[in-house]
């Protein structure tokens, strides 16, 4: 079996389309669809449902993609051996990540790794619903919550912690809650689906409010400016809002409470084979970036 025509399989299946699988890998388009025909002739199966603008898995193709994907995964690995990879790793990356956290702290580093890792190119998608790594072809994702399936390996990056905040002007108009139980009487902005907020009080003991959101929004960034626009109190990643808290335009409120989070940044891989050089390179260069004590947590007034 050519290794070629298995990783031009896997790029027409994670792109989707022939075209710019083949621009891709530097060939033309009808060599690209010349090639899988003939790689499909000689398995005895159809993998791939072409049409004009797209190119789809068929059955035995959604069954073979995983196992082709091992195989380059383990020839990746036996280039390593040689010593070659591991101190340069080579080949295409492919990322998943959150959006705002990718857009804020993930890109803004990649010059420096790239310009470690010279020979790797990156291929990362960013958004905040959880994608299947196997299914997208991904080879790491950076998530918020620890992992429950034991086929993926979680790797701490770091801490993730949460503050509540709200604007000068909504604190000066509407006064701060001297308790989470005031609450009620503000205006919630909410990310997503978190509006059961986690509080400690001063004997220690933990106790949860869940708010009727006035805001809500999927997307913390756009929360976070909501909130330094006067519009009510938010539950922030230290990450989404220190320049806020630095720049005073957000202000911690209810201090006496800190909030419990139980979130945590985590590279996540697969388990089912040996850690690729170009897995590891992103993974040690995530957790050197962050860990253990993140930037944006450095001298935060909270």
């Amino acid at each position: 079996m050519d290794f070629s025509d298995l990783t031009l399989f896997v790029r027409i299946a994670r792109m989707a389309n022939i075209s710019a699988a083949a621009r891709d890998l530097g060939i033309t388009p009808a060599a690209a669809s010349a090639r899988l025909a003939a790689f499909e002739k000689g398995l005895g199966a159809r993998l791939i449902h072409r049409t004009t603008r797209s190119a789809t898995l068929t059955e035995d193709g959604r069954a073979f993609l995983p196992h082709a994907e091992h195989l380059l995964e383990a020839a990746d690995i036996a280039r390593g051996a040689l010593g070659r990879e591991q101190a340069t790793p080579s080949g295409v990356l492919r990322i998943a990540a959150p959006a705002s956290f990718a857009r804020m702290h993930i890109v803004p580093g990649l010059s420096e790794f790239t310009g470690r890792y010279p020979d790797l190119r990156l291929d990362m998608r960013i958004s905040d619903s959880l994608v299947d790594l196997v299914e997208g072809g991904f080879d790491v994702a950076v998530r918020y919550a620890e992992l429950k399936d034991s086929s993926f390996i979680a790797k701490r990056i770091a801490p993730d912690r949460r503050v509540l905040v709200a604007s000068p002007r909504y604190v000066e108009r509407h006064g701060a809650p001297g308790s989470p139980e005031e609450l009620d009487a503000h205006r919630c902005l909410v990310v997503g689906t978190l509006d059961l907020w986690t509080f400690r009080n001063a004997a220690g003991e933990v106790f949860a409010k869940r708010v009727a959101p006035a805001l809500r929004i999927n997307d913390g960034g756009a929360v976070r400016d909501a909130a330094a626009d006067g519009l009510g109190l938010a539950l922030m990643a230290t990450w989404c809002a220190a320049d806020e808290l630095r720049a005073g335009t957000l202000v911690p409120v209810l201090r006496d409470f800190p909030l419990v989070s139980t979130q945590t940044l985590w590279a996540i891989y697969p388990s089912s084979r040996e850690l690729a050089p170009k897995v590891r390179a992103f993974t040690a260069w995530l957790i050197e970036r962050f860990g253990p004590e993140p930037y944006w947590d450095r001298g935060l007034p909270i």
